[in-house]
């Protein structure tokens, strides 16, 4: 591909302002949450692959975790399997379990190993079975009927929430040239297996490694405040305000919940990016502009 001297000099530039970054970054962990557009559309599944295998490249360890809740969804129609939902979580019985494992811990798992290494890196694909990593409980819903005074706790099956990771299963993966690459599901003591929401994993896994970052790809440019202005900088204080005063609602509130959580729990930044944007994950590292929310214990400016 041949490039213009004008095009050259905005690549240099690009370069030139990237060097502080990856300084800054070199042997730190950051750990992506993989879903949503950037995981369907093939344009963005490539460049999403390759900013993966830069990061491994410059010295960064990526650790990936992603979701599959449509690729479940469209499974279970094939199957005639009815898809029931409760508060928006799935009701998942061991015959949809049963899914559920074939669908994130192969299909969806093994897809994206195999492009991270057709971009040339090492990927391996794990679950939160493997070494039983992943420690689960199962996850009981609050749910008021029509007509009940009070909520009461709903069992949807075998969805879970992390109890615990191994940090030492992933810590291996640091010291070598493999990039983990995690599919949400957990085991309890007796084997039980659990499907978790992926963003949770995500900010539980950056939790117990101590990343750097959590990046969590949405497809949304960012959270908002009411007149639709991305806000791209937040301290944590600055998020639960936004929570108080009813700004950020509905879906966004369990992304932002984990996002508080990892960094109140020591995680330096989270970021809330916009998967549909090419190379997302590296314009939000490498550059100053970024494309999404940071949230951070350090206000603006500071």
């Amino acid at each position: 591909m041949a490039f213009s001297r004008e095009s050259a000099l905005d690549v240099a530039k690009v370069l030139s302002e990237s060097l502080p970054y990856i300084q800054r970054f070199a042997g730190k962990t950051l750990v992506i949450k993989y879903g949503g557009n950037a995981m369907t559309d093939e344009t963005l599944q490539a460049g999403f692959a390759r900013d993966i295998v830069l990061m491994k490249a410059i010295g960064i360890n990526p650790i990936v975790v992603h979701g599959g809740g449509p690729q479940i969804g469209d499974m279970l129609t094939k199957l005639n399997i009815e898809s029931k939902f409760i508060n928006g979580m799935r009701v998942t019985d061991s015959a949809t379990m049963d899914v559920v494992e074939m669908v994130l811990g192969g299909q969806v798992n093994k897809e994206i190993v195999n492009l991270i290494c057709e971009a040339g890196g090492k990927a391996i694909g794990i679950t939160g079975k493997d070494s039983r990593f992943i420690k689960a409980k199962k996850l009981f819903v609050k749910h008021q009927a029509e007509g009940m005074t009070t909520p009461e706790q709903v069992d949807i099956g075998h969805v879970g929430e992390v109890l615990s990771i191994d940090t030492s299963f992933l810590k291996f993966f640091e010291n070598s040239d493999l990039i983990p690459v995690i599919a949400p599901i957990g085991v309890d003591d007796h084997g039980n297996s659990y499907n978790i929401n992926a963003d949770l994993v995500a900010g539980k896994v950056a939790e117990a490694v101590g990343a750097e970052k959590l990046m969590l790809l949405t497809n949304i440019s960012g959270v908002q405040d009411k007149q639709g202005n991305v806000l791209t900088g937040l301290s944590t204080a600055q998020v639960d305000a936004l929570i108080a005063d009813g700004t950020i609602y509905g879906g966004m509130l369990p992304k932002i919940s984990c996002a508080l959580s990892a960094v109140n729990a020591g995680v330096t930044s989270a970021h809330i990016i916009d998967g549909r944007v090419p190379h997302a994950t590296l314009l939000e590292i490498f550059t100053d502009t970024g494309v999404g929310t940071l949230i951070s214990n350090t206000k603006v400016g500071e």
